[in-house]
């Protein structure tokens, strides 16, 4: 099958934008024409999405205008933006042709990963396989953050992975241990969070020491059944190939031939994080996730996440992988509402003292000095205004 073929201000005489000029849009920008032509036409259905509906995605991200008819797209739109959109269709059109699934959700996160890296490879991205689940199900990087966060727990006996909620940051390192353990790389799997109540105080708790604990651990026991077949989480518990203990019980050991994953990790103190970085042995990997933006500790406690990336993020051997709300891949209204939050907690409040810290959290959540990601230095200009702030679902 051949590959797209783009024809410069050639327009199909059926199309509505049949006869029109190249104009300029009301901010002086010069309007461009392409037409694309998809060679197989169940690809281009894939591309184009029920009822048009990738088309729209498209169209709304930004800001252009796309016509389709038959296997044929013509774009019209500043040629920064018909640029972009025209290479988004064309791979996601590879990726079509090779049997790679296209839900709306899929072109939305392909569209954010090209306007924060303008020359990513988004087969690359989102065909990079970490896990096959039980049940056929692919776990891949939905998007460029998410796949550098990947990359660096490949290359990297320790990485921290610092963001806001439903970026992936848990989920993944667990994906990656569970396919470490599979492969043989590693001999157990060990699962950490501290015991931290979430702003609420519980009271005592019935059963013995793991029973009490038990609440607080159950999102990583979540994750496993969803990665595995209960009775195989099950059976590697028992067998200690899978530990899911509280911070606590790590005191004194020695992690060898272990992947270990603490969670929640902004709710340690500075001991307690030089305690858990410092059990890890011969043939183990590290992943330490946290949002310091949700911290549960006492006020005046400072964070041994945020201790941590101040004392750690020079040692080249150490990731620190930065997310923020574009990363997150749970419900569309969850990125607005992170976004409300961070600007709301940014303003001077009590003269000026939380406005302070607000603005210390932000450089340590976005990598240092508040830049989004420090590997976007190419996006810049190829960046479409305000592009993707109003997609809907």
């Amino acid at each position: 099958m051949s590959s797209p073929n783009f024809g410069s201000s050639h327009i199909d005489p059926c199309s509505d934008t049949a006869g029109e000029k190249d104009t300029k849009s009301s901010d002086g920008k010069k309007t461009v024409r392409e037409l694309l032509e998809l060679s197989d036409l169940e690809a281009s259905r894939l591309v184009f999405g029920v009822n048009g509906r990738h088309l729209d995605l498209v169209e709304r991200f930004f800001r252009v205008r796309a016509h389709a008819r038959g296997n044929r797209i013509t774009l019209v739109g500043s040629e920064n933006a018909v640029g972009m959109a025209k290479d988004l269709l064309q791979q996601l059109y590879d990726m079509a042709k090779d049997n790679l699934s296209l839900a709306p959700a899929d072109v939305k996160r392909a569209a954010q990963t090209l306007m924060d890296k303008r020359s990513a490879n988004l087969k690359d991205i989102f065909d990079d396989t970490i896990l096959v689940c039980n049940r056929g199900r692919k776990i891949t990087p939905k998007g460029l953050a998410q796949k550098r966060y990947v990359d660096s727990m490949r290359k990297r006996d320790i990485v921290f992975s610092i963001g806001p909620a439903g970026t992936g940051k848990t989920y993944l390192a667990m994906a990656m241990a569970v396919r470490a353990l599979k492969d043989r790389h590693v001999k157990r799997i060990i699962l950490v969070r501290p015991a931290v109540e979430a702003g609420e105080k519980l009271g005592f708790l019935p059963g013995d020491m793991l029973e009490k604990v038990n609440p607080y651990l159950r999102p990583l026991y979540d994750a496993l059944n969803d990665m595995m077949d209960f009775s195989q989480v099950h059976q590697l518990i028992e067998d200690g190939r899978i530990e899911v203990a509280p911070l606590a019980f790590m005191r004194g050991r020695t992690l060898n031939d272990s992947f270990v994953v603490m969670d929640e990790a902004q709710n340690t103190t500075t001991d307690q994080m030089k305690m858990f970085l410092t059990r890890l042995g011969y043939d183990s990997k590290a992943v330490v996730t946290g949002d310091i933006t949700q911290t549960d500790l006492p006020d005046g406690c400072v964070s041994g996440l945020v201790e941590a990336y101040r004392i750690l993020k020079d040692i080249d051997d150490i990731g620190f992988c930065h997310f923020d709300e574009r990363d997150v891949v749970r419900h569309p209204l969850v990125q607005k509402i992170i976004r409300a939050y961070e600007s709301y907690q940014h303003k001077p409040l009590n003269g000026g003292l939380e406005g302070e810290r607000s603005k210390e959290e932000n450089r340590v959540s976005r990598g240092g000095s508040g830049e989004r990601r420090g590997y976007e230095e190419d996006a810049g200009e190829n960046m479409v205004e305000d592009g993707g702030e109003d997609i809907g679902d």
